[in-house]
């Protein structure tokens, strides 16, 4: 007989390795990686990282990340013929995994798209002129996906892909016509009500394909909608996505493996190499996790090395929580309670963040794109353009102020006077444990000082005095780190009000704190 958690975890009636840990390419490292000489990592020498990623951390995915930036379009050539000794044992697509983002092309032009195609299509003949693992890659991530129908339409576009391929070089076919796409899922309230899509998406895909959907590995995504919504929304709409996951998998038999992007400070998720254990005791549901930059950089490199081993060996290990109804529903009106004030403030702060934001180092090639979803990003139901969410996380940071208390004071008042407030702690337990980690970052007398020229940062002093009040403690440094990064934040605020330059005061900062946003 299988236990219930065997039936949850069991991957026997599945034809490939699920990964655990996925390394990824956003630049919220603040210190140089142990490999490379700055803190800025160019797109030539990206290869290397994702062989490193694999070879020497130990990770099972890497995500190559064509979404807003530049790529090497050959990277599994090179991969193959600058790394041939490792990867004629570890097979991509068979023991390592490289993974695309796509492009979202209802919102960037469909050329990129068409570019990420021929490199699949072209790596899988390289793969079988060297005998390795016929298709190296062989799934890719939608970014910002709303419907089912996107999702069949790239698995559409890259089956006429293919055909147009071989007809036009006339070679034979060497790889799969079908590539699985996974769902990046990005705001709080689509998050809660991801299960329609994917229901939709297997009963058109069995249609239009002819045969069953497999698995699914939906990525719920923690930096965006906790840019768009703030902490706790985020952390309760994701938990409330897996919930809704995992009922999808009882009810219509298709296998889920989850995964999970989230960066190192407790705003973007909280997945550092120390705090590895709270990570999977507040998400014993996931079985795929994001090792974002800082992750791998930020930290000795054996730390790291030793929290991906650990990664590595407990997540799948606890039974997933299915929240019921009622407590779905609870989901939906604390992500509503703690949505709008943080809303209204980031909205009236938005000249301020992006002000200093031009201020924050950028570690990557990223291409430049206006609009709502180009790379920039809004509030939800708002025309406000904020910084994505890296650069937006580190321009709080920079000032002493982290994000993950804007609202939440409020919102924690509001939960209490609607008697919530014991149901938010039962789905969110961590809640206090991660509102202390953030608060040992406040920097108050910078935040009196904004206070005293703008009434809008009156209302964060306000979530402060609830938040303290709810933790029972004061929000304070509590160690030689938390003092210095003080200091170094302090210094920000009176340069960037004197219209100084400030960046490497940010990168000191970040380093301190083990993450530049």
């Amino acid at each position: 007989m299988i236990s219930e958690k065997e039936d949850y975890n069991n991957t026997d009636n599945i034809h490939r390795k699920i990964p655990v840990v996925m390394a990824t390419q956003h630049p919220d490292n603040a210190s140089k990686p142990y490999w490379y000489k700055t803190e800025f990592i160019s797109t030539t020498d990206e290869v290397e990282e994702c062989y490193r990623s694999f070879c020497d951390m130990g990770c099972d995915e890497y995500m190559w990340d064509w979404e807003g930036k530049f790529v090497d379009e050959a990277v599994i050539d090179r991969l193959f013929h600058q790394y041939y000794d490792y990867f004629s044992i570890h097979h991509l697509g068979r023991d390592k995994f490289l993974t695309f983002r796509i492009p979202n092309i209802w919102e960037e032009s469909g050329f990129r798209l068409a570019r990420a195609f021929m490199s699949i299509i072209t790596g899988n003949d390289a793969a079988g002129e060297l005998g390795f693992s016929p298709a190296p890659v062989f799934e890719v991530i939608l970014p910002m996906t709303d419907s089912a129908d996107k999702l069949i339409h790239i698995q559409e576009q890259y089956y006429k892909s293919v055909r147009l391929a071989c007809q036009v070089f006339s070679t034979r076919l060497s790889g799969p016509i079908e590539i699985n796409v996974i769902p990046l899922i990005e705001g709080s309230s689509s998050l809660i009500e991801s299960r329609k899509i994917l229901l939709e998406y297997i009963n058109t895909f069995e249609k239009r394909f002819r045969h069953w959907v497999e698995y699914l590995r939906p990525f719920i995504a923690r930096s965006d909608p906790a840019l768009n919504s703030g902490m706790v929304p985020a952390v309760i709409a994701a938990k409330g996505a897996l919930s809704e996951y995992y009922k999808f998998q009882k009810d219509t038999g298709v296998k889920v493996y989850p995964i999970i992007g989230a960066g190192a400070l407790q705003f973007r998720g909280g997945l550092s190499p120390d705090a590895v254990e709270n990570f999977i005791e507040e998400y014993p549901d996931v079985r795929t996790v994001t090792v974002q930059s800082a992750f791998r950089y930020d930290f000795p490199r054996e730390v790291s090395v030793s929290a991906i081993r650990l990664l590595k060996r407990d997540i799948s290990l606890k039974v997933p929580r299915i929240f019921s109804d009622n407590e779905m529903n609870d989901i939906l009106e604390l992500e509503n309670i703690f949505r709008r004030p943080y809303c209204f403030t980031i909205e009236k702060l938005a000249p301020t963040i992006n002000d200093i934001s031009r201020h924050i180092p950028s570690h990557r090639e990223r291409i430049q794109h206006t609009g709502l979803f180009g790379y920039s990003r809004g509030i939800k139901d708002s025309s406000i353009r904020l910084p994505r969410a890296i650069a937006f996380t580190a321009v709080f940071y920079s000032l002493g102020i982290p994000p993950e208390l804007i609202g939440t004071g409020r919102g924690i008042h509001e939960a209490d006077k609607k008697g919530l407030l014991s149901k938010l702690e039962s789905i969110y337990p961590n809640i206090k444990r991660d509102l202390k980690k953030a608060g040992s970052f406040l920097n108050k007398e910078n935040l009196r000082m904004l206070a005293g020229s703008d009434e809008t940062w009156k209302d964060v002093l306000m979530d402060v005095g609830i938040l303290e009040d709810y933790i029972g403690s004061n929000f304070m440094p509590v160690s030689t780190e938390h003092f210095l990064h003080r200091n170094h934040v302090s210094n920000i605020l009176h340069m960037w009000r004197d219209k100084r330059e400030f960046r490497q005061e940010v990168l000191s900062a970040g380093v301190i704190r083990r993450s530049l946003g």
